[in-house]
Order: structure tokens, then sequence, then C-alpha cells
């Protein structure tokens, strides 16, 4: 009875077991109904342009990155991955689908580029990321790559430093993150999203494998990136165009008249026509507040958010161009107050543009000669080491053209302005500029006479400066 009684039981749990197996899906729930990282690979091809031989390029490179997903159909990368390309291709992670992509907005001086597919459905189903702008130090961030096979690789590190740094165009300073992380090597490690609670905290700007210290582009400069790129024309980040020293020396302070507690920096070079020489700044001026914001004898001011922090932070991360910023100072002893108007400087305000991409580089062919404006595109030529293996003469001119160059011509046409300092005329070092551009109506015979004439007027001067030194 027992025995008859065991086996019609093990006949049902049979039954029943088969039924529940019949139950469960054949296949696995389908990729596209999971929710979708908001990563997508960027796959870019291009060419450099080659300053030795101007009239041709470089071989071709490409690059493979990470793209962050971000509202509006957007992709935000850094700008090294796409200066120079020639074509821009998007790749979901999880499907491989791919689109081609084009620059909407791109920020050499910040490292910031934004991409739009060409096809406007291929973002959809994934959640953008948001931005979370409070990183702090102390604070851990994520850097999220991907496995070949589309996976998430999220290696954590900590946040250790907020500071102003150098980008890689080395215009002016930007505010950095600095974390200790050990990132592993990936085939998209060109551009790697830094993720705190989901939210996009920052980009990859430099990693050294060494030392495990990662700096990062940080949410304040991509939501004034972003914030700007919403504009019909974009302006970039402002520049007020004044260098500055320390006040802590009582010497320097004394020989500058300084009253009070003694905080502020000390102006040592105010470039001509920009935001602070048309505010009325002057050297030997010390800046002892910006945007009402205390500086103490290290240039810094006290952030609510970071602490003590040099005070062009106010002027990069938090201002615009077109804002008003009053400055106080004290000059000669007496307190002053100037309004400065933030204005973004453009390379070719310079007299050696710090970069040139997405252009060939402008020459000129005389006589078998080629003749080419001095660039700092053109010195890096020679390497990373470009500042020592470089021509001494071409990189000193390069480096205190401020100094050597006061007359600097105004962009969009407009005349140049002269000053009183001493200096060769900036026509004698724009001569390739007007005989080639400003100057093409002009015939061959013209244009190979203002190129002669100013040959001999540079070597001219040259000759002054030598005997004068």
């Amino acid at each position: 009875m027992h025995k008859r009684l065991f086996v019609t039981f093990g006949l049902v749990l049979v039954t029943v077991s088969g039924t529940l197996a019949k139950k469960e899906p054949a296949v696995p729930t389908p990729l596209s109904k999971q929710k979708q990282l908001a990563l997508v690979r960027v796959n870019v091809t291009g060419q450099s342009y080659d300053y030795f031989r101007p009239w041709q390029k470089k071989a071709p490179f490409s690059k493979r990155a990470l793209g962050a997903v971000l509202s509006k159909g957007r992709v935000l990368v850094t700008a090294d991955l796409v200066g120079n390309q020639n074509y821009v291709e998007l790749e979901r992670a999880e499907s491989g689908e791919k689109t081609a992509a084009k620059v909407q907005v791109i920020d050499y001086e910040a490292n910031l580029a934004l991409l739009e597919p060409v096809d406007k459905t291929f973002l959809d189903e994934i959640t953008p990321l948001e931005i979370t702008p409070d990183t702090v130090v102390g604070d851990r961030l994520a850097a999220w790559q991907l496995e070949p096979t589309g996976a998430l690789l999220a290696t954590e590190g900590l946040v250790t430093t907020v500071q102003m740094t150098p980008y890689p165009i080395d215009v002016g300073e930007f505010l950095t993150y600095r974390i200790s992380l050990p990132m592993q090597y990936r085939e998209n490690s060109y551009t790697v999203p830094l993720v705190k609670n989901n939210k996009l905290a920052g980009l990859l700007l430099r990693y050294d494998s060494r030392s495990q210290l990662l700096d990062a582009i940080p949410a304040p400069i991509i939501t004034h990136f972003l914030k700007e790129a919403e504009s019909q024309n974009y302006r970039g980040f402002p520049s007020v165009g004044f260098s500055f020293f320390p006040t802590r020396d009582p010497e320097l302070r004394q020989f500058a008249g300084e009253i009070g507690k003694g905080g502020g920096v000390y102006v040592t070079n105010v470039e001509p026509n920009t935001p602070a020489m048309k505010a009325g700044l002057k050297v030997g001026d010390i800046v002892t507040a910006v945007a009402n914001n205390e500086i103490d004898q290290n240039g810094n001011y006290v952030d609510p958010l970071y602490g003590k922090i040099e005070f062009t932070n106010l002027l990069t991360a938090h201002a615009y161009s077109g804002d008003v910023i009053p400055f106080r100072i004290e000059r000669n002893g007496k307190p002053i107050q100037l309004n400065v108007t933030l204005e973004h400087r453009d390379a070719k305000d310079y007299v050696s543009p710090p970069y040139n991409f997405d252009q060939p580089p402008r020459y000129y062919v005389l006589g078998g000669l080629i003749f080419q404006e001095l660039s700092r595109q053109y010195l890096k030529e020679w390497g990373a080491a470009w500042q020592r293996e470089a021509p001494q003469r071409l990189v000193y001119l390069d480096h205190f053209q401020s100094e050597l160059f006061p007359v600097r011509a105004l962009s969009r046409g407009k005349s140049p302005r002269r000053y009183s300092q001493p200096g060769p005329p900036r026509q004698q070092h724009n001569w390739l500029r007007r005989a080639f551009l400003l100057d093409s109506h002009k015939s061959e015979r013209q244009r190979n006479q203002i190129v002669r004439r100013s040959c001999r007027s540079c070597e001219t001067a040259d000759r002054r400066r030598l005997h004068q030194d």
C-alpha cells in the first residue's frame, strides 16, 4: 500500500515539474528590452596637416573611444578625439549597430566636443546621463569602459585634489579633478566617462599609468560648455588677459604700496586689447577681489564647494563671455573698482596662434622658398618635447609674443591699434596674411613685391635689434 502511494506521488511530482518547466521561457529576455547603457563607441578616421610640408597631409589615423549619451540626442566626447577628423561613426555597444555622426560644437581649449548622429532615431531607448556638479575631494568616481563583448567595466577611484591645471592646448587653466585610480587599458580608453551615482561627473583628460593618477574634465566645465553650446553662435570660454604673481613677499607688497591686511595678487603684465586693458588694469596693480570674492596672497579664494582654489576658476567655470565682473584693486595704495567685460580670445588674435585644427596651414611659395607664419602647431611638429627640440629662437618668440609684439591686429578685419611699447610693428610679422589673404585680389607681381618688401623690413629690424643687444 505504501509502495503504491509512493509511486503515485512520484508520477504526480514529475508531471507537475514538467508543467512548470514548460512555463519557463525558451529564450532569454531580448536585449532590446533591457536598460541600455548611456554609452556608445565612437570611431574616428582623419588626417592631420603636415606643417613641415604644408601642401600635403600626414598619413590617415583612426581612433576609437567612448561617448557619453546626453539629452536631446547628443554625444559628449573630447576634442582631442575628433580634431582633424574626416569621418565620425557611432556604434551601439550592445548590438554593434552603426551610424555616421557629425560634430555639432567643438572647443579645443576646453577639450570638449558634441556629436549628433545622422540617424535621429539611433539613440532611442537609451536613457541619457544626467550631470552631477557636486563632486568634492573624498568622493569616489567610477571610470566606465566597455569590454569587447559590450559588457560594462567599472573601476572606482578616489578624488584626491580639485585644482586649476593647463589643458592640452595650454591656453589658460581650467578646473580639474585629480583621481587616484588603477585604470585598466581597453581599446576604447581614449575617452572615458567618469560617473558618480550613475550620473556624469567628468571625462578623462589624461592618465599616468606609473603613478595611477587620472586628471578629469569636471562637470562644471562640461555644464559651462553645454550651456554655451545652446546659443546660436558658440563664444567659447572667456579670458581676461593679464598675468599675476603672488604677494607673499612683504617687500613686494611694500613696493606696490599695498595697504590693509595684505591680500591679492600683483599684476605683472597686461596684454594689449584684452578685457583687462580695456577696463583700465595696469602693471603694478594689486587685485584684491574678483566678483566680490576676496583673494589671498596666493591668488586663492574660498569656494563654497572646493574650499581654497585659484580665482581664475571664477572667470572660466562660473562666468561667460559678455559678463561684467567687478575687480577690486589697489593702485599706489588707493582702492579702485574696475568693471571688466569678459571676452573670448580667438586663436587668430594671437601673433603665434596656439592651435590650428581642421584647416590647412597658411604658406606662400616665392622663388623656390616656402614662407609660413609662426604658430605653435608648427613648433609641435618637433614632437612632445618641442619646447626643447624646436629652434629655441622660435620657441622664444612664441612664448613671449605678448611682450615682444604688443601691437596686435584685431580680428574681423579691424585696423590694428598701436601702443607705445617697444617692439617691431605687427604688420612686419603679418606679411604673409597680407600678401596671401587680405591682398588676394592683387596680381602675382604685386604680392611678390609685398613679400620682398616685408622680408627686407624684417631683416632690417633684426639687424637693429642685434646691434642694440
